[in-house]
């Protein structure tokens, strides 16, 4: 398969995202052995007909990303806004979110929260018992928009307080096996 890996982390010098980047570059490390990769780095900038030939080729695009305030970073969404053109992405259709032009293509979020697990899927909890999908709704609704279908959602959870980078590299790679490899 083709796969095009987009890290979407907003560096500063407060969040240096070393998390983010070594995930970006395990995905890649992983994946490479039995696929074809393309990378971006949103940050590093881009030529929009680039980004948007990267999505026709690939066949999976995973997007590496923090999540601040609850959504992608400023930089992400803006690079979204930049690359996901009508007539290329999406068209008219009769029925509302049903002109997406990029219906062979699967995409999977890769996350990490400062938020602990147990906020999220507990009526009591901050989230009040959504997951990280339902939050990420916004997000899943643009993909589907796009015709792109989800793959299951990698996400880690208090990244801040406990980064067991060992384990978290562990995961990622079940996760990748399971639902890509």
């Amino acid at each position: 398969m083709k796969i095009l890996v987009i890290n979407g982390h907003k560096y500063y010098s407060y969040a240096k995202g070393k998390l983010n980047q070594t995930l970006f570059d395990e995905i890649i490390k992983i994946l490479s052995a039995q696929h074809e990769i393309k990378t971006t780095i949103v940050e590093h900038g881009y030529d929009l007909r680039e980004e948007r030939d990267k999505f026709l080729w690939a066949d999976i695009i995973i997007f590496q990303s923090p999540v601040n305030w609850y959504s992608i970073p400023w930089i992400l969404k803006k690079y979204i806004d930049d690359v996901y053109n009508y007539g290329v992405f999406f068209e008219s259709a009769d029925s509302y979110g049903r002109g997406g032009k990029l219906t062979d293509k699967k995409y999977m979020l890769s996350l990490t929260w400062s938020a602990p697990e147990n906020s999220f899927e507990n009526n009591k909890g901050f989230f009040d018992g959504r997951n990280s999908d339902d939050i990420f709704i916004p997000f899943h609704k643009t993909q589907e928009y796009c015709g792109m279908e989800r793959i299951q959602t990698f996400a880690l959870y208090d990244v801040l307080r406990i980064p067991d980078i060992e384990t978290f590299k562990v995961n990622l790679t079940l996760h990748l096996n399971k639902y890509i490899v």
